[in-house]
This record gives C-alpha cells, sequence and structure tokens, in this order.
C-alpha cells in the first residue's frame, strides 16, 4: 500500500515538473499586457453574444444595448468591400448638409495575431497576375491599416471572428474625419455618441452613428447659428458596407484628356512600353443593351433615380425633367430610356442613406454651403458607379434676403476671397458676425479642396438665381405673375439638378460649355430647346438675361448639349470589346470629333491654371466680351429702374439695399470676364494629326484686348462710371432685426465708397498682378510683330483712364472722392512695384518707376491751376509720396 502511494506522489511530481517545464516558454506571453493575451476561454463566443440580436446579411450582426458586434467569417478575410459615410443629420452650415457623402473607398478585413486590421489597400500600384514582380507589390508599396480591432472571441467551430463596434466606429475619432473638420475647437465626446440603428441586407451593411462633439475646455467655440448652443452639436453618419461586383461583365474603358470623366488611375508595374506606366479608367455605370443587334436598346438594367419624399410635391416634375434629360445623350450611346425616375413613397420603410437606392434628396440649411452635390460611389478596380446620391439644397427655392444685405465685412472679404479666389463676393453673412465667418472658414480649410470648391461654385450660383429673380421684376415692363415666377424656379431646378445628375454618370465640368451661341442666338427658344443653350450642362452657365429690346428666352439650360451627347457616346456606348485595350481604336474614333468648335472642353484645373476668356464659370455666349457688355448694361439699366420702381408700399428699405448689392456683384463679375482678355490665350487638347492646323495654344488677338481695355475703361475706371444719386444711396437702410442669424448690422450707413473701391481695386490689380504682367511679357515672344498688347500700352491705358483729371487737358480738374480713392489705389500699386514689395518682372517694375516719372512732371503743372482744397491735398500728396518713393529707390539702387 505505502509501495502504491510512493509511486502515485512520484508520478504526480514527475508531471508537476514536465508541466513547469512545458510552460516556461510562454511566460513572458502569460506577462504580457491584457490587450496581448489571446481571448481567454471563459469568454466563449457564445456568451459574448448572448444578450444581443443577431441580424444576418452580407456579415452577421449581433446588437444589444449599447453593443453592436460584428461576426467576420474565414471567407471574408482578405477580400474587398467598399465603404461610404455619408451625413444622415448635419448643421445645415458649409457642407455639413443632410444627405452629403463624406467618404468612399475600398477596404478589407486581415487578422494579424489576435487583432482583426482595417486595411486599405494599396491600389495604386498594380501588376500582371502572371508577372513575377506581383510577388513584391506588398514589399515596395505599404497598404494603410487605419485600425487594428482587437478580436473578442473566435468560434471555435467556424472560426469566425468577432470584434466589437466601437472599436471602429466609436473610438477617439470617427470613422468619417468630422473630427478633423472642426480645427481645434471641438473634440468627439463618447459619453455622446452611440449606435441609432443597424440593418444587413445579402449585399450590404448599413450602420448609423450619431457622433455628439462637445467644445474643448477653455476654448471659445465659434458662432454657430443654427445651434441653440454653439458648445455642443451632433452629428449622425451612415455607414453603408457592401460587396465589389465581381465577373459581371463589367469592361473598364480607358480614358481621354479629350472628354471629361472622372478617373480612376493606377501605375502598372508590368508595362514597360509606356512612358508613364499609368493605366486611367473613367467611372461610369455597368450598362449593357437588352438587344446588342438594334440600333436604339432598352438596357438589360437601367439607372435608377429615386426622388425623396421629403421633395415638395411643386418641385418634383422639374427633378423628373432634369433627370431624364439625359436620355437624349444617351441615344447617342445607342441606349433607350436609359435613365428611369420614381418616386419615393410616403410610407417607404428604406432608408435614402442604403447604397441600393440611387436617392435625389432635398436638404435644408441655414443658409449657403452647397446649392447641389452629386457625389458618387465608384469600384476603385475598374471605375465601375456603384450608387449615386444627388442633394439639393432647399434654400435655392428661398428668399435669402440678409445674404445680400451687407457684403461680408471688407476686412474678412479678402480671406475668404483668397480661399475661392474666382469669387469677387462671397455675401455669406453680416458685417457683424465674425464668428459665424470664422466657423466657415474653419470648414473650408480643414476639408477636401473638391468639397470647398464646391461651396466657392455654389455660392456664384446662389448670386446668379437671385439676379435672374430680380430682372423678372426690374427689366420686364410688366408685373411677373406667380406663374412666371414658378417657371423660373422650375428651370433653374431642372438645370441645378441636370448638372448634378452628370456628375452621378461620371462626368466633369466643362467651362467652356456656355460659349456655343452667339449673342443674338440665346433668347431664340427653337435653338436652345433643341441644340441647347449650352455646348454642356456641366458648365456653370450665367443666367441668361436678355439685352433691352430682346425678348426674354430661357433663363437657364433645359437640353443637354452636343458636348454632353458625345461625352455619353464616348463613355457609353457599346464597342463589343471583352478587355480595355482592344477598344482604343474603338474610342478614338470618337475622341477624335475633339477640334469641333461645340465639343470643346475646359475643366477646373484650365479655369485655375489660364487665363482664357471663353473658359469662365457663370459666363455665357461665344462672343463674351460683348455678352458682359451687355449684362453690365443691363445692371446699369436694373439700377435706374430700381430708384424708380422701388421701394413699394409694404416693402422695408433693407430689401432695396439687398437689390442694390446683388447688381453690383452681378455687374463686376461681368468686369471680371472682360479682364481674362488682356494677355490672354486659349488652350484646345487637340492631337497632332488631328487638329486641323490648330496648335495647342492661341494668343487673343489684339484688337480684342484693346477692346477688353476700352470696355474697362469706360464701365469701371471712367469719372462717369458708377456714380449714383443721392435719392438712391440714402434708401439703401439696413434691417434692423437682431436675433439668430440675422443679427443687426453695426454699420447702419452704407459705405458706398468702401464698396466702389474694393471693387474697383480687385479688377485694377488683377489687371497689374504678376501673373498677367509675365503673360504679357511672354506673349511678346510668342506672337508676331506687332500682335501683342505690350506692358507699356497697358500701363499708359490704365493710367489715362485712372489720372484723366492731370493727363488730360480737356477734362474737369476738380476729382470726387471715389476718383482720389482709385488713384491712391494705383498709385500704391505702382510704388509697391518700385519700391520691391510685390513680386513683378522687372520690366514691370521699371514701367512703374517711369509711369511714376511722367505723372509727377504732370502733377507740378496740374496744382497751379485753380483747385479745390480736397483735389490740391490729394495731388500734392501724391506728388510728395512719388517724390519719396522715387529717392528711396535711387538710394537703395546706389
Amino acid at each position: 500500500m505505502k509501495q502504491r502511494r510512493f509511486l502515485a506522489w512520484f508520478v504526480l511530481g514527475l508531471c508537476l515538473c514536465w508541466g513547469l517545464v512545458a510552460i516556461a516558454p510562454i511566460s513572458p506571453i502569460i506577462a504580457s499586457p491584457p490587450q496581448q493575451i489571446t481571448p481567454k476561454a471563459s469568454q466563449k463566443f457564445a456568451e459574448i453574444i448572448e444578450d444581443t440580436r443577431p441580424s444576418q446579411g452580407l456579415f452577421t450582426l449581433y446588437q444589444g444595448s449599447r453593443k453592436l458586434y460584428l461576426e467576420v467569417r474565414p471567407d471574408q478575410l482578405n477580400k474587398n468591400y467598399l465603404f461610404t459615410a455619408t451625413l444622415a443629420s448635419g448643421l445645415g452650415e458649409g457642407s455639413l448638409i443632410n444627405g452629403l457623402q463624406q467618404d468612399s473607398f475600398l477596404f478589407r478585413f486581415q487578422k494579424v495575431e489576435n487583432k482583426l486590421h482595417f486595411v486599405l489597400p494599396n491600389l495604386n500600384f498594380r501588376a500582371d497576375p502572371n508577372d513575377p514582380q506581383q510577388r513584391n507589390l506588398d514589399r515596395d508599396f505599404s497598404d494603410s491599416v487605419l485600425y487594428a480591432l482587437p478580436i473578442k472571441s473566435i468560434d471555435p467551430e467556424t472560426k469566425s471572428i468577432l470584434v466589437d463596434l466601437k472599436d471602429l466606429l466609436l473610438g477617439e475619432e470617427d470613422l468619417a474625419g468630422l473630427a478633423q473638420l472642426f480645427g481645434n475647437f471641438y473634440s468627439l465626446d463618447g459619453n455622446k455618441s452611440y449606435f441609432e440603428s443597424s440593418k444587413v441586407f445579402p449585399g450590404n451593411m448599413e450602420i448609423q452613428v450619431v457622433y455628439g462633439f462637445t467644445a474643448l475646455p477653455g476654448r471659445r467655440p465659434p458662432y454657430i447659428a443654427s445651434l441653440p448652443d454653439s458648445r455642443a452639436f451632433n452629428l449622425a453618419v451612415h455607414y453603408s458596407i457592401a460587396e465589389i461586383p465581381t465577373n459581371n461583365g463589367y469592361v473598364p474603358r480607358l480614358a481621354d484628356d479629350r472628354v471629361g470623366y472622372f478617373l480612376t488611375a493606377y501605375k502598372d508595374i508590368s508595362d514597360n512600353t509606356s512612358k508613364e506606366g499609368f493605366v486611367r479608367y473613367i467611372h461610369r455605370w455597368h450598362l449593357e443593351p437588352s438587344d446588342p443587334n438594334a440600333t436604339l436598346s432598352p438596357p438589360k438594367e437601367p439607372i435608377i433615380f429615386w426622388i425623396e419624399n421629403t421633395v415638395p410635391a411643386e418641385y418634383r416634375n422639374a427633378i423628373r425633367e432634369g433627370v431624364l434629360s439625359w436620355n437624349k445623350a444617351f441615344e447617342s450611346a445607342g441606349f433607350q430610356d436609359a435613365i428611369q425616375v420614381r418616386q419615393m413613397g410616403d410610407r417607404a420603410t428604406w432608408d435614402p442613406e442604403d447604397i441600393r437606392y440611387n436617392v435625389i434628396r432635398w436638404s435644408s440649411t441655414a443658409g449657403g454651403g452647397v446649392n447641389g452635390i452629386g457625389p458618387v460611389q465608384v469600384n476603385p478596380l475598374t471605375g465601375e458607379i456603384l450608387a449615386s446620391d444627388i442633394v439639393i439644397n432647399a434654400d435655392v427655392v428661398r428668399r435669402k434676403v440678409e445674404q445680400y444685405e451687407n457684403f461680408t465685412g471688407l476686412n474678412q472679404l479678402g480671406a475668404i476671397a483668397s480661399i475661392c479666389p474666382e469669387e469677387l463676393v462671397l455675401p455669406l453673412t453680416s458685417e457683424t458676425e465674425p464668428e459665424a465667418e470664422s466657423f466657415l472658414s474653419i470648414l473650408l480649410a480643414n476639408q477636401p479642396a473638391d468639397r470647398t470648391q464646391e461651396i466657392c461654385f455654389n455660392s456664384g450660383a446662389q448670386e446668379q438665381l437671385e439676379m435672374g429673380n430680380l430682372a423678372i421684376s426690374l427689366l420686364q415692363n410688366t408685373v411677373p405673375s406667380p406663374e412666371q415666377r414658378a417657371e423660373y424656379i422650375n428651370q433653374y431646378l431642372h438645370s441645378l439638378v441636370a448638372h448634378e445628375i452628370g456628375h452621378g454618370l461620371g462626368l466633369r465640368h466643362n467651362f467652356h460649355g456656355s460659349t456655343l451661341l452667339k449673342p443674338e442666338e440665346l433668347h431664340n427658344r427653337e435653338i436652345t430647346r433643341t441644340k441647347g443653350l449650352v455646348s454642356s450642362v456641366m458648365d456653370y452657365a450665367g443666367v441668361n438675361l436678355a439685352p433691352d429690346g430682346v425678348q426674354q428666352g430661357d433663363y437657364f439650360p433645359l437640353v443637354v448639349g452636343p458636348y454632353d451627347r458625345w461625352a455619353i457616346a464616348y463613355g457609353y456606348k457599346p464597342s463589343g470589346a471583352l478587355i480595355p485595350v482592344s477598344e482604343r481604336r474603338f474610342l478614338e474614333e470618337i475622341a477624335r470629333k475633339s477640334p469641333q468648335p461645340e465639343l470643346a472642353y475646359a475643366t477646373d484645373e484650365d479655369v485655375r491654371g489660364l487665363q482664357d476668356p471663353n473658359v469662365n464659370r457663370w459666363d455665357l455666349s461665344a462672343d463674351v466680351l460683348l455678352h458682359s457688355r451687355s449684362q453690365m448694361d443691363n445692371a446699369l439699366k436694373m439700377w435706374d429702374k430700381l430708384q424708380k420702381r422701388y421701394p413699394v408700399q409694404g416693402d422695408r428699405y433693407s430689401e432695396m439695399r439687398e437689390k442694390f448689392n446683388e447688381v453690383l456683384n452681378y455687374y463686376f463679375r461681368q468686369a471680371r470676364f472682360v479682364t481674362n482678355y488682356i494677355g490672354g490665350r486659349s488652350f484646345n487638347r487637340d492631337r497632332p494629326g488631328f487638329s486641323q492646323g490648330r496648335l495647342p495654344f492661341e494668343q487673343v488677338p489684339l484688337e480684342k484686348q484693346r477692346e477688353a481695355l476700352q470696355i474697362l475703361q469706360e464701365y469701371v475706371f471712367a469719372k462717369d462710371a458708377l456714380v449714383f444719386p443721392p435719392e438712391l444711396l440714402n434708401q439703401l437702410a439696413s434691417s434692423r432685426w437682431s436675433h439668430w442669424g440675422h443679427p443687426a448690422n453695426s454699420n447702419i450707413d452704407y459705405p458706398i465708397h468702401d464698396y466702389i473701391l474694393f471693387f474697383q481695386g480687385r479688377i485694377l490689380r488683377s489687371l497689374l498682378s504678376e501673373e498677367r504682367l509675365s503673360n504679357l511679357r511672354d506673349l511678346e515672344l510668342k506672337t508676331g510683330e506687332n500682335e501683342a498688347l505690350t506692358l507699356p500700352e497697358l500701363y499708359d491705358t490704365l493710367a489715362a483712364g485712372i489720372w484723366s483729371e492731370i493727363l488730360d487737358p480737356k477734362t474737369a480738374m476738380d476729382i470726387s472722392s471715389v476718383r482720389r480713392s482709385l488713384q491712391r489705389e494705383h498709385l500704391n500699386i505702382l510704388i509697391a512695384m518700385v519700391l520691391g514689395r510685390t513680386q513683378v518682372p522687372e520690366d514691370a517694375r521699371t514701367l512703374a518707376w517711369y509711369q511714376l516719372r511722367q505723372l509727377s512732371d504732370r502733377l507740378d503743372a496740374a496744382i497751379d491751376r485753380n483747385l479745390e482744397t480736397y483735389t490740391r491735398a490729394h495731388l500734392e500728396e501724391t506728388r510728395d509720396r512719388i517724390a519719396k518713393t522715387l529717392d528711396a529707390r535711387y538710394q537703395r539702387d546706389s
């Protein structure tokens, strides 16, 4: 018995010794931090999800009280999915409006040890699957691992992985990137953030999260007019995760820079024949004809857009017509009724954010922001468009009195204009709301450039809408009926929706589209409703206001133009090819038509990078110079009629101020179009051998540049320009309302001198900018003899107009206050050049010195005349400043 006991204890001791030896190598892992521990056996999969409700589909979700778990099967690892984030509730400020897409990208789940990585694969570099270099891609270029999620449990039978979605969607930063928009003013508050809803379908998963934001301690938050208290707010984000279509017969289509499509681009490291190695696919929907042999065939699956049930009933027909207008373009690609429109029912149970639906949404704001936007969700592997939502700002049909009552404070105008350089004025808020402006500046500065551009562009769109609305009252001889105003609004909505649908089809802006018709054709509806008012609705065309004596036609484009039809043919016409490279000859036959004038194309970077008088936002007609002059004449007539016909009984005088400012802004926008002729040139995308003799760059003819200078002299810088009767100026009162969203203007009076000088100064500084002066100097080498506008001619012409009281003996000597301000502005520009405070070509600096010398000589004679005190003081000070400048230049150079 004792021997048995001894043997038992011996065996037990031996086992313990071997056990200690066996566990010794893993003791460091046991001692490691808790987050590194493999899930304990006690944390069984079933126990974690015990109090949750499962939802099965693309993934399996387990939702409980403040819990949301995601189950990822082994076959779902290392597989691509499309991730999209959309605002489900906004602030009604800037781009933070309900329905606006925030981000869209491809991702995959990867298991690494005891973590599930949320990975954005690097799609910028690819290789042929049979190329040995394919094995090196992961080592040559990095993916982006955004999150490493702790694995809560692994099912012992199915090997499915369980993670807590709080770790992904309710962490310190939101996956939509909203927290980055607010600078150092707000932080994400986890105590106020929560899962609002979740739904799972066979091909997609929809999750809605509410994020609470709270002002940082010790920081005064910016004033946000749409909030009851600017210290805190909520934003709801709708997340969609969807399968990527594979083996569905879609053939990516190669891009051509003569046709404007958004692109998916990657570098093919297997391609040793191309100079660049880039492969570029256009963004387009997967359309297949139901009858491939028919000239015109319905698609197997049409593109369906739903009108959200929040859209007011009176606007639904205009929106529907705007969408369906693209079917005319698809006929050029061989498709009949490629697009369909359906109405979302009032009792519909599906969510507009659901990625399975393409929805035209209606969003209200506190004022400003985007008028409309058309983002898409794209498969970045192929360029195939998978979904699109169009967001329309409800404010486009409301009168925004407060926006034009007072221009943005002049001290802040320059800062905002630097963000939106193409806009002369951004009537965003009144002078007494600097904090509201700072919040908008925060949004503009911390979001992608394309979103900032949308805000900038849409401020111009609002201006066009308001100008047309005002013109209906002032330029017509009769009071417009409610039916006429309704038609006007419906035309605008039709045009706006057609433009955004174009983005939803993959098309980029075409800012050459507004140059289709001659000025005399713009109001001929037989032309504008067949050929088109513009060659492309992807332009931002100005409101079409008839000159004096011409019967008013359509205010906005109502049919897609010839460029639109051609672009859709390039993107969607079936070729029958099974791989992209087999379509090259087929696509070239379409693209080689680009030299035709109605197919001219110029997009965003062309507006910013080239001074082309035919490439603008908000211009119109094939002769922009003539049209802009007619529109400035329209503005002069509107000012004249404004003081004669308004105010009517029951109006407020602040409405006079609003209308006056609308016209003033419109007037100077037209003047800016004229400046583009001076030193301007055009650029085309023609290919050598197919360009009909055109070179890429063509200079604006000298006679057109001189004509443009003369127009600016007459309408902007002349002594009798911008002279208003005192009776009109004394009616420009400010509203005295004082409440949220509409604080009282501290400057009750109207600062007419400041506004006129601001506009004149913008035009003058543009004409004498470093970029323009450099262009003019270069054009002297790029054009034939005596065919270029020289720098001396520009300087002399401007001086002759601005200083006519001194340089022209026939001109009356006394100088008005407005003229004195303009002359000081011109003097400041020349002095800054001479003293080296501005960067301009040396020839331009020398000419500025010469200009000051000439002006000084004429001042001596002018001061001897019989002058009133204002003028004498102004001229003597000018002479003194010139003398000191020339002396300082001499001392610096000696």
